[in-house]
């Protein structure tokens, strides 16, 4: 009869191991039980909330991508460049209208060959130039109602290079053959004109007026008035004056009228002398102490009855 074991329906048989195997069956017993008290990993609410992330993450991503897309199909972007913009070797070739919001730097803007270029402003346009400090150097301004250039000297030349006009500040230069004034009101001058020719265009009179003051020519020299299929017409108000200081006024005509000259009452006639009706109309041109001119009869001397009333 074998003998009896207390508790020996409580107790579970081992199997038998060697030395190594006992060995690793404790290290895997230490390591369940560590890992049954700290879990590695994400799980719980922790997992949901990371799932979340990442498929809102994704979809942003496909909502970007989409709005890429969206761009790059509307702006038209190629390997050219973008819609009418096309990237051409030293720049940018605008193949239809740009509108500008702020400021254009630009080193040159040419049009197409064959294309005129059109520059326009709601409000005002303005082209500056700066030196190497950064200070204006000129200045074109063109607003609603003017046209301003703010610089040091203005040319303008042909097509050839032939000065026009200039303007600085000491003076202003025409280089063309013929100045044309074409106001109905011609010219106005507040100071002195120099110049060496005055002339009408042709089947056009020339007129030389001051209004309110006096009209004076002066020339180191000699004043010439010449008109060549036409009269010359000098009027004043009071006194038209021809002086010379050392020489002589000469006045080289076939015929000289003076139609609005006195003409004196004859002296009585010597009783030698008989009337003779063929020199009615002929007088002698006299002249008072003072200068002024008178008509004579053609016999006798340059006196008149009443020399007083004549001279005066």
């Amino acid at each position: 009869m074998q003998p009896v074991i207390p508790y020996a329906d409580k107790i579970t048989p081992e199997p038998i191991l060697n030395n190594n195997a006992g060995r690793d069956t404790k290290a895997d017993s230490i390591r369940n039980s560590y890992n049954s008290q700290f879990k590695v990993g994400i799980y719980g609410w922790r997992k949901k909330c990371l799932y979340i992330l990442v498929m809102a993450l994704m979809f942003m991503m496909i909502i970007n991508l989409a709005l890429t897309l969206w761009v790059l199909k509307v702006l038209d972007f190629n390997s050219e460049g973008m819609g009418q913009l096309r990237i051409v070797p030293g720049g940018l070739q605008l193949l239809g209208q740009a509108l500008v919001l702020d400021s254009l730097f630009a080193s040159s803007i040419k049009s197409r060959r064959g294309h005129p270029i059109a520059i326009e402003s709601s409000r005002n346009f303005t082209v500056s130039t700066r030196d190497a400090h950064g200070f204006v150097q000129s200045r074109l301004y063109l607003g609603h109602d003017r046209l301003e250039v703010n610089v040091a000297r203005l040319e303008i030349r042909d097509s050839r290079g032939g000065l026009l006009l200039g303007a600085s500040h000491d003076a202003v230069t025409i280089g063309a053959d013929n100045l044309f004034i074409s106001s109905p009101a011609g010219a106005a001058f507040n100071t002195a004109v120099q110049t060496p020719l005055v002339k009408a265009p042709p089947s056009k009179q020339l007129m030389l007026e001051s209004p309110t003051r006096s009209l004076e020519m002066h020339a180191s020299q000699t004043i010439s008035l010449e008109s060549r299929a036409g009269d010359i017409s000098a009027s004043c108000l009071t006194n038209f004056k021809l002086r010379s200081t050392a020489g002589s006024i000469r006045l080289d005509a076939p015929s000289i009228y003076m139609p609005k000259l006195k003409s004196a009452l004859p002296l009585p006639p010597p009783a030698s002398h008989t009337h003779d009706p063929h020199h009615q109309n002929i007088y002698q041109l006299c002249a008072c102490a003072n200068g002024k001119l008178f008509l004579a009869p053609p016999h006798g001397v340059c006196a008149a009855r009443e020399e007083s009333l004549i001279c005066r």
